[in-house]
């Protein structure tokens, strides 16, 4: 008994060794962090003159997800990558226009190779940017491996675009196709109780069919032509083609890649998608000739996307006006509760509105939405702080990014003004609910449920059928809750309960289709947005300010040590990774909203849309 004691006493005694010494080993890396961060804080990055690298590594976000300092620090010195990055789309926007202006600035190189699907709406944002700067007389190159869809839409704003010989371009046009769960529920012996309002309102559709119904197609067909035709006419503008004869070779693809004998690279500079099949080293020498070399790193002079970003926030700022148009960003699924930025909480995103309404030098709101809805009652509770903005005498603005449908449309439709972009997803207009029940699972395997209750409500459990009463009480409330939202809508955009009922049903339009359905007020973009709400607020003068919720002294004190120091690490500005297809479709599936945690609604009521994010 003496000897086990001993011994682990002795196991002890070495855990608790190891665990201080990592302890310390930790708190020894943050001094150094501080030490540096606090060396290096007024020097900043460094640049003389050379190329601006946009480097996008990443899906492009209206607002990223909150992601704790210290942790991020450490992931990107171990040199470990997030599995999906996120870029601010405001970033990039103010990085372009910074450049712009900025002599040392030569030309500006895209590289997007690791860039992943961020949305249409935003894409023709970033190429406006683009756009913007090339009216300074610097050229604009697009470098690549490879080039996905959404990676060629900003390639093909450059003044030149060059590939790699053995690289491959292809533009495969817009789908939305769904994973379908009949079939495995009814092998499961899963019961799956669905109550809906609305033709299209097809979210529910996984779990009651293995196929897309009719209607559902139909709709969906009509919002992707409006969105490809809006993505061929862009790109065929900026290469100096027809519209209808891109169309027409990327339907004949698979005959022109055989007559090319299957090289791509070469039908992309058949096509008059590429200007140039060039190496790395080409790719390198063709700036290098254009901004010098930089014979220290045997590339050309170059400044990269985070560096200059960074570069950015030192620039001395003007003092700022009084006035400001508060921007509120309402990004993701719409849930219930407190929700990290990143999310939209019912609450977080109404506490942030109720900010901006008490804030004395925000004379008007911009609610900037990116969500294909959620949570009907979280919808609602954001609505009610926006009405509480309008009785505050402060106009709200909705402007709409990507998507902006179902709850996303909900919470739009009481702004005194809608703007959206002629490829956002909208409407969807409709409310449905859904219970699963697991009785025949269970018995199946010898586990039954059964008891007494006072009333013929009482004792829901999934273990249980759902009873014909509790079906009709959620059934009703589900219509009640559709003729809510008609009337919502109704009342704020100037119509008659039918009119909305018409255009509803739950059926997804793009932006420029609810203009002509008066769903929307005017297309255009943040700025559109921006401007439309100093407008009502009767501003000249203005700064724009984005609302967030105030960081804690912790943060404050982390965010300055760690983001200064995150500066510092080398950024990786290299070319296209390869994609892995299996890995993809597997996260796909488990990542696939319908069965996702974010349904928590308090009713068991959502206006969502799940084919919106294409």
């Amino acid at each position: 008994m003496k000897f086990i004691r001993g011994f682990f006493g002795w196991c002890w005694r070495i855990l608790n060794w190891a665990r201080k010494a990592l302890i310390n080993l930790v708190f020894l890396l943050v001094v150094v962090s501080v030490i540096i961060a606090i060396s290096t804080q007024e020097q900043g990055p460094q640049f003389e003159e050379g190329a601006l690298v946009l480097t996008i590594d990443g899906r492009i976000v209206e607002q990223t997800r909150a992601i704790d300092p210290m942790s991020q620090f450490f992931k990107e010195a171990m040199g470990s990558r997030d599995e999906e990055p996120e870029i601010l789309l405001a970033d990039v926007i103010r990085v372009i226009d910074n450049a712009r202006h900025d002599r040392r600035v030569k030309a500006l190189v895209i590289d997007a190779g690791k860039m992943m699907p961020s949305g249409l709406s935003k894409l023709q944002e970033i190429g406006a940017a683009l756009d913007e700067f090339k009216t300074a007389d610097k050229p604009v190159i697009a470098i690549g491996d490879w080039y996905s869809q959404d990676q060629y839409y900003l390639a093909s704003h450059a003044d030149t675009v060059l590939m790699n010989p053995n690289g491959m371009l292809m533009l495969e046009g817009y789908g939305a196709y769904q994973l379908f769960f009949k079939s495995m529920l009814e092998k499961l012996k899963v019961s799956t109780h669905v109550f809906r309002v609305g033709t299209y309102k097809s979210a529910v559709e996984p779990f009651i069919r293995d196929d897309m119904s009719d209607a559902a197609r139909l709709a969906n067909q009509q919002w992707l032509n409006d969105l490809w035709q809006l993505y061929l006419q862009d790109v065929a503008t900026q290469r100096g083609l027809t519209r209808d004869a891109l169309n027409q070779s990327i339907h004949d693809y698979a005959n022109l890649i055989e007559q090319h004998d299957g090289n791509s690279a070469q039908l992309a500079m058949t096509m008059g998608l590429v200007d140039e099949l060039t190496s790395r080293q080409q790719m390198r020498n063709f700036v290098g000739d254009i901004v010098g070399y930089d014979d220290d790193h045997h590339s050309f002079k170059q400044i990269n996307f985070k560096s200059y970003l960074d570069l950015t926030r030192h620039d001395i700022v003007k003092p700022p006006h009084q006035d400001q148009v508060g921007i509120v960003v309402a990004k993701g699924v719409i849930m219930n509760g407190y929700q990290p930025a990143g999310k939209i909480g019912g609450d977080s995103t109404a506490r942030l509105l109720r900010q901006a309404r008490y804030d004395d030098d925000i004379k008007a709101v911009v609610l900037r939405i990116d969500s294909p809805g959620g949570s009907a009652f979280a919808s609602d509770v954001i609505r009610e702080e926006i009405d509480e903005l309008k009785k505050a005498g402060k106009p709200v603005v909705a402007s709409m990014s990507s998507s902006a449908a179902s709850g996303g449309y909900w919470i739009a439709a009481p702004a005194d003004k809608i703007v959206a972009s002629p490829a956002t997803i909208t409407g969807s207009i409709g409310i449905f609910g859904m219970l699963t029940t697991f009785e025949n699972s269970l018995a199946h395997i010898g586990v039954h449920a059964d008891g007494v209750g006072t009333t013929p409500l009482a004792g829901f459990s999934p273990a249980r059928p759902l009873n014909e009463s509790f079906e009709r009480v959620i059934q009703k409330s589900i219509e009640h809750g559709y003729q809510q939202f008609l009337q919502l809508v109704a009342s704020n955009r100037d119509m008659t309960v039918e009119q909305v009922d018409n255009v509803a049903q739950g059926r997804v339009w793009s932006g420029m289709r609810a203009k002509e359905l008066g769903l929307v007020d005017e297309l255009g973009d943040l700025n559109t947005a921006v401007s439309a709400a100093a407008e009502l607020a009767g501003l000249d003068k203005y700064d724009v300010n984005v609302v967030e919720k105030p960081l804690s002294e912790r943060d404050k004190l982390l965010q300055a040590i760690f983001g200064q120091a995150q500066a510092m690490l080398p950024a990786d500005s290299s070319f296209n990774d390869a994609n892995a297809p299996l890995i993809n479709l597997a996260k796909r599936i488990l990542d696939h909203p319908a069965l996702s945690a974010q349904w928590n609604d308090p009713g068991h009521t959502y206006a969502l849309c799940l084919q919106c994010g294409i």
